[in-house]
């Protein structure tokens, strides 16, 4: 069996540029991102627990915008190999040494930019991406190179913050401003039918559309798409 690989260069729908504008941005915030606690532990034990039943031992996984891979390493136990991935070294130096603490053979990570890795077609079971869609320049085309990379029948499984669904204030006026002095990355305001859409324009099968929020309104839809075939 081929190795899947990736081009950790943006190609095709992603420049240097814009690469660099989104490492620098989660470079500076890394430290603290990796010691924020999650906010509805409930809720992403529950997700987690979803992602388990949907993998498997001889599964290869393909997991993009891993930040500082505390969802990889407790995901990798369960597949034959596991490769996650973020644009930001400094998140992946992080989940290095998380991974140097508790060292999985299955799990490596490695720096590419979700907007555009280069990934060997049909090389991977089922493509992973939480909290990420939302933060991408181009969700069609990251979409579109998900599916590429999964074999027939694989899985594209996300969960993504529906910004859209929000007050109309923070969309609208918190985030701009808190993007003007640095404190908030770009990102895509959309609801969960726009997304939902998004991935059927790209030819995958919608499975499933959960909420696993324990807290409050729940604006994080996860989505379980198939690649036909």
């Amino acid at each position: 069996m081929s190795t899947p690989t990736f081009a950790s260069q943006p190609q095709a729908g992603a420049s240097l540029a814009d690469s660099a504008r989104k490492a620098r941005f989660w470079d500076r915030i890394a430290r603290k991102y990796a010691a924020d606690p999650i906010a509805d532990p409930a809720g992403y034990e529950a997700t987690l627990a979803r992602v388990q039943e949907l993998l498997a031992p001889t599964h290869e996984v393909l997991e993009l915008g891993c930040g500082t891979g505390s969802t990889a390493l407790r995901l990798a136990p369960g597949t034959r190999r596991y490769l996650a991935t973020d644009v930001s070294s400094r998140m992946i130096d992080i989940a290095r040494e998380k991974l140097a603490q508790q060292p999985l053979p299955q799990l490596s990570f490695a720096l590419a930019d979700a907007d555009a890795p280069d990934l060997t077609p049909s090389a991977y079971d089922a493509v992973l991406a939480f909290n990420l869609l939302h933060l991408v320049d181009d969700l069609d085309q990251t979409l579109k190179l998900a599916k590429q990379a999964l074999r027939p029948g694989g899985l594209l499984i996300a969960k993504t913050p529906c910004i859209g669904e929000m007050n109309p204030l923070i969309p609208h006026v918190a985030l701009p401003l808190m993007r003007a002095i640095g404190k908030a990355p770009q990102v895509q305001c959309f609801k969960a039918p726009a997304l939902q859409a998004a991935f059927e324009r790209q030819g995958l099968v919608v499975q499933s559309l959960e909420r696993h929020g324990t807290r409050g309104k729940d604006i994080r839809a996860f989505i379980v798409a198939c690649k036909p075939g």
